[in-house]
């Protein structure tokens, strides 16, 4: 796959010597479902039809195009169990660079594995958009357990795509950098991490320049993946947000190419 020479001239100029490299995803992307449910989990049904149109095309896996997401994937989780890791936070250097997009398609991509499920967790609070994205509604959302201690089993959702679950909705939140920062939402991650060793918990987050909300949920997080677009992300913001994450927690920059698919 081909990286375009900003990303990578970014990536290398600011953590000289990570080996996490970048990523390309110039096409569309897919899902092999597996015959595994949760069974004590909500139930909610979700217009799969609507996959393409929202661009989730990791769902597809007999689709040419998730080869990319496939490559993501795999080199994703060879990282990752180098590592020991299992809790990874999808952001950006600006809004609408299609991080949404991009981490909702790698949870279902991750999701096609035999050996592992997928939790992925809307923490971008001002907005709440992966279960719209979906295609299904929800009242609640991670903010209801950290301020009404909503418990945790009452906000996960299985989308009816096997071996992934969902919490996102609810209201949405200003200034949730306290939010994303505090030591309930660090407890609760490592409780995430921790319950089930054989389990990848996805964060959508804010993007870093945007505001503190990433910075402040960096701290609790195994690694970072960073979604830039093509034409759109500037040299200095990716040059910026990249200084923003330790060199031993950054996974590398996924290249989405396509403007039509921001979020």
């Amino acid at each position: 796959m081909k990286t375009d020479g900003f990303v990578e001239k970014a990536t290398r100029d600011a953590i000289a010597g990570n080996s996490s490299g970048s990523f390309d995803l110039s096409g569309e992307l897919p899902l092999k479902r597996q015959p595994f449910m949760y069974s004590l989990t909500k139930q909610v049904v979700v217009d799969k039809k609507r996959f393409k149109e929202q661009h989730l095309v990791a769902a597809y896996s007999e689709d040419p195009e998730s080869d990319a997401y496939k490559i993501l994937r795999t080199q994703v989780q060879q990282r990752a169990k180098i590592q020991g890791w299992n809790t990874i936070m999808v952001t950006s250097p600006r809004p609408r660079s299609g991080k949404t997009v991009s981490a909702v398609n790698l949870a279902l991509s991750m999701a096609q594995e035999f050996h592992q499920t997928v939790m992925l967790v809307d923490c971008d609070l001002a907005k709440q958009g992966i279960h719209t994205l979906l295609g299904y509604e929800s009242n609640r959302g991670i903010a209801d357990h950290l301020l009404e201690n909503i418990p945790l089993s009452d906000l996960i959702v299985c989308p009816g795509i096997s071996k992934l679950t969902v919490i996102s909705g609810g209201k949405t939140i200003g200034g949730s950098t306290e939010l994303l920062g505090s030591a309930k939402m660090g407890q609760l991650v490592a409780e995430m991490k921790n319950r089930y060793q054989n389990r990848y918990i996805i964060f959508d987050v804010p993007s870093l320049l945007e505001g503190a909300d990433a910075i402040a949920f960096l701290p609790y997080v195994d690694a970072v993946l960073m979604v830039v677009e093509s034409g759109k992300t500037s040299m200095t913001d990716c040059t910026t947000a990249v200084q923003l994450v330790p060199q031993e927690k950054l996974l590398g920059c996924v290249l989405n190419r396509h403007a039509a698919i921001s979020r």
